[in-house]
């Protein structure tokens, strides 16, 4: 029952590292073609400003990612507290970032590419990452408390699900 547990914990921690992944795509992507495309991107000046437009439009794709990838054993609803809970934790995460871009900026008094992209997207990240770990596990897509059974993907055993397969069988 532990092997199984862990190997589940795995397999949900690495889709949730896949997911983040393509999120950091998006958020640097946008991030640098907004500061720097050209030389001089549209929003050079206002640094802060693109941050929060990156992060934003990957956080969309990291809800859609989890719901139906990360946590798609867990049969919860879309619902509006759902949806104000992960907006409540993606503005933290979003300060986090923003607070490291920001230190870069105006407190090192770095404004290259190089520095913003350190300090803005990779250590940003890397922080904000590990706080959404934690929360969206727990917060946003909890694990279903006892009740009525909620439609969702099957957990009987056979299942093609690998999070919820027990371990050592096949698909």
């Amino acid at each position: 029952m532990a092997r199984s547990r862990a190997l589940i914990e795995i397999a949900r921690g690495s889709s949730f590292l896949v997911i983040g992944g393509l999120a950091f795509l998006v958020d640097a992507g946008l991030y640098n073609l907004l500061v720097y495309w050209g030389g001089h991107g549209v929003l050079h000046d206002l640094p802060l400003v693109a941050k929060i437009i990156s992060i934003a439009t990957a956080s969309v794709a990291t809800y859609v990612g989890n719901k139906f990838l990360t946590y798609r054993d867990r049969p919860t609803r879309v619902s509006a507290r759902q949806i104000a809970i992960f907006v409540v934790i993606n503005l933290i995460a979003g300060g986090l970032q923003l607070a490291c871009l920001g230190f870069s900026r105006y407190v090192l008094h770095l404004d290259d590419a190089v520095s913003d992209n350190i300090f803005g997207t990779v250590i940003g990240q890397i922080v904000a990452t590990a706080f959404r770990y934690v929360t969206y596990g727990r917060f946003v897509f909890p694990k279903q408390a006892d009740g009525p059974a909620q439609p969702g993907p099957s957990t009987e055993p056979g299942s093609d699900d690998p999070f919820t397969r027990p371990a050592g069988s096949e698909a």
